[in-house]
């Protein structure tokens, strides 16, 4: 007990440090709050590598993250999901689609990280008494086909968060575009995510910034193969991600000279440059199941240690789709031990009435004379 207690602290001090440090000196660093609206909701985005997914199909899982593609594909769709990151805190989400008539097509989703019961003391070791910390969001998306190759669309978040007696809500809003060519297959999606503002902070007269990011995914089908191959790019609005300041732990001394040896520009601009990037794949040998595959560079730069080589950065996961259910799994390695697992069940109501309507016709037509 007192292990996962050690290691859930640890893990909210990954998504509060950002925020509560006033400067970081690396190559991420910036002063953000509600890091837990970047995480991955969806076991088909885990898989690819955790960040946007652009896919013209009828998933309501991916609605979270791409706006532009709510339409009438997702009408009447319901996608749950439960992440299990280590030292049992617990992502959780809701997602649901309706398409009105006039008012177009629209998805509802709530989000919950919950970081679980802790045992408040003072400077002196005297126990205070327990408390609770968690993340939630409250989101309404709005999708609308401008044509059969373009669509847009866009999130509006309601955020709340709470540390023991600390508190805070904030407001953001994702804005979406994408474009898709059924000819060749090709869904290229641009978001800008997490624009707002921190409504209530933490501590008076300190407030935060939220987690802005610029990604740019695109995804195709190949005609003759059952491969579908990703491609997606974050942090575009930044150039700079890696640091090879002397405090790096990854460069090494020179033997004579005791100086630092530090990779040739050539290195550091290639380096940089793959950081912005997500390459996954996705096998589709049948209509109903398809297995993910993707490497992160920048996640395999920043979690990867000295001791041992590791799988940092690398994600899989399968779906299966069969007659309006959908099954995820998957799984994204952020570090040695820290490896959750993302579950996804969703369900298509209007295919699940049909499926049902037709087995009572099939079965009325065998005891009819």
């Amino acid at each position: 007990m007192p292990f996962l207690f050690m290691r859930r602290r640890v893990f909210i001090w990954i998504l509060l440090l950002p925020a509560l440090m006033p400067r970081i000196y690396a190559q991420t660093g910036g002063k953000y709050v509600y890091n837990f609206l970047n995480l991955s909701y969806s076991s088909k985005m885990m898989g690819l590598g955790g960040s946007l997914v652009s896919v013209h199909d009828n998933n309501p899982a991916l609605l979270l993250m791409n706006p532009s593609y709510i339409s009438e594909r997702q009408h009447n769709t319901l996608s749950l999901n439960y992440t299990d990151y280590f030292a049992h805190n617990n992502g959780m989400s809701a997602i649901y689609s309706y398409t009105f008539p006039k008012a177009g097509s629209f998805a509802f989703s709530v989000q919950a990280l919950a970081y679980g019961n802790f045992q408040g003391m003072d400077e002196n070791g005297v126990e205070t008494g327990k408390f609770t910390a968690g993340d939630y969001a409250i989101t309404l998306g709005w999708g609308r086909e401008l044509s059969p190759n373009f669509s847009i669309g866009a999130n509006l978040k309601t955020i709340f968060s709470h540390y023991d007696s600390y508190f805070s809500s904030g407001l953001a809003v994702d804005i979406a575009g994408s474009y898709y060519n059924e000819e060749k297959r090709l869904s290229i999606t641009l978001l800008a995510k997490n624009i707002g503002t921190q409504v209530k902070a933490y501590a008076p007269g300190n407030r935060e910034l939220l987690p802005f990011d610029l990604q740019l995914a695109l995804s195709q089908r190949l005609k003759h193969v059952p491969i579908r191959y990703h491609i997606s790019l974050h942090s575009l609005y930044r150039w700079n991600m890696n640091y090879y300041g002397h405090d790096n732990p990854f460069l090494e001394t020179d033997a004579i000279s005791g100086e630092l040896q530090y990779p040739s520009k050539v290195a550091q601009f290639t380096d940089n440059l793959f950081r912005h990037f997500i390459f996954g794949i996705e096998i589709e040998p049948v209509k109903y199941f398809s297995i993910q595959l993707a490497y992160n560079h920048n996640i395999h730069q920043e979690m990867k240690v000295l001791s041992r080589k590791s799988m940092a950065g690398f994600s899989y996961g399968i779906q299966l789709n069969i007659k309006g259910i959908r099954v995820g799994f998957s799984r994204l390695h952020y570090a040695v031990g820290a490896t959750p697992n993302c579950f996804d069940l969703a369900f298509d109501f209007g295919e699940l009435a049909k499926n049902s309507k037709e087995k009572k016709a099939r079965k009325l037509e065998r005891i009819t004379p």
